[in-house]
């Protein structure tokens, strides 16, 4: 996997995986809503610590400078 995302767009990835992970494991938001902000945050995380989005790779899209 070819790197396509920068410093910033993985930062940002996990201060929202951290903040959905709040709202879901302190009882803010439950239900099918924290659930699915439960899976987005471990997508988010995932994505952040490998450096590469499969959406970014399918539209040909990347933020990482060269």
């Amino acid at each position: 996997m070819k790197r396509n995302m920068s410093d910033l767009d993985r930062i940002i990835r996990v201060v929202l995986a951290a903040l959905f992970s709040y709202l879901y494991f302190g009882g803010i938001v439950t239900g099918a809503l924290g659930i699915i902000l439960v899976v987005l945050a471990g997508v988010f995380l995932l994505t952040a610590v490998v450096a590469f989005c499969p959406l970014y790779a399918q539209f040909k899209f990347s933020t990482h400078r060269k």
